[in-house]
């Protein structure tokens, strides 16, 4: 098991050009949202864009257009043609990488949406929330999802994709088994977090109670979208972002104290974070 720290870190993070434009520091897509879980897409496009994306694009049905626009001017955003929920994912240009589930629900729509988007797919992949759940109950799909996706449950959606286990390390060789199976990568958010990909599994170091929070995992998918749009390797991108993700935490405890540590406050310190690795 590779355990990871800081030099770890260093060892991956790419400096930034100095004279680099947003066209070169990639296009990302997140795909999520329904009528009253439109925060969770606010979330995780405001995360990829904090951890240095170009370009940022968010799908939501239209119920969340003056949201997002309202929240984050920096965002585009494409609507789908249903008001509350996701049904036909179109959008029209490339994305350096996706991420897709959060907040999005699991209507039959949605489901059909969902599998209709992955059989078009060419886009690197992340996968969170909902979109989980719809692969849980659909383990067949699992062939339309691209080799290298990274899939981000936290134990209960874990247990709907792999099975219930009696010990950890039962849980670790059937997310092995899971990733083997299917060439993906998978990030088991918890304490610690786990990332495995295929036999290699790395534990992070980063990170504090204060994460146990609404939408501390949508935060993360955004920050992962971001770093594989930046064409960091996903096994790398899933690394980083986890131990990014809980440096933030680390960082604002001393201010913050456990409760009053909410999700936007992981994307407050991304800064910092950042700047704790120079």
């Amino acid at each position: 098991m590779i355990t990871i720290t800081k030099d770890y870190i260093l060892d991956i993070l790419k400096p930034v050009n100095a004279t680099t434009h947003k066209g070169l520091q990639g296009h990302a897509l997140i795909i999520g949202g329904s009528y009253g879980k439109m925060g969770s897409v606010v979330l995780s496009s405001k995360a990829a864009l904090k951890t240095g994306c170009g370009l940022v694009t968010s799908f939501i049905p239209k119920c969340g257009y003056d949201i997002l626009q309202i929240t984050i001017p920096e965002v585009m955003v494409i609507t789908d043609e249903n008001e509350k929920i996701i049904t036909s994912i179109q959008y029209g240009f490339e994305p350096n990488a996706i991420g897709i589930g959060s907040g999005i629900g699991q209507d039959t729509n949605t489901e059909k949406g969902f599998y209709d988007f992955l059989l078009e797919n060419k886009s690197p992949l992340i996968i969170d929330a909902d979109g989980l759940n719809i692969l849980s109950k659909n383990k067949n799909w699992f062939s339309l999802v691209p080799k290298k996706a990274i899939l981000t449950p936290h134990r209960k959606e874990l247990e709907r994709l792999i099975g219930i286990w009696s010990s950890e390390e039962e849980m670790i060789e059937k997310v092995i088994e899971l990733s083997l199976e299917n060439g993906i990568i998978v990030v088991v958010k918890g304490a610690p977090t786990m990332i495995v990909n295929g036999l290699s599994v790395c534990k992070n170091t980063t990170g504090n109670a204060a994460l146990a929070t609404a939408g501390s995992g949508d935060v993360l998918t955004g920050i992962i979208t971001s770093l594989v749009a930046q064409h960091y390797e996903p096994f790398e991108a899933a690394i980083f972002g986890v131990y990014l993700h809980g440096l933030t935490a680390d960082i604002a405890l001393p201010e913050t104290g456990t409760q009053s540590f909410i999700a936007s406050t992981i994307i407050d310190y991304l800064g910092e974070a950042f700047l704790s690795l120079i």
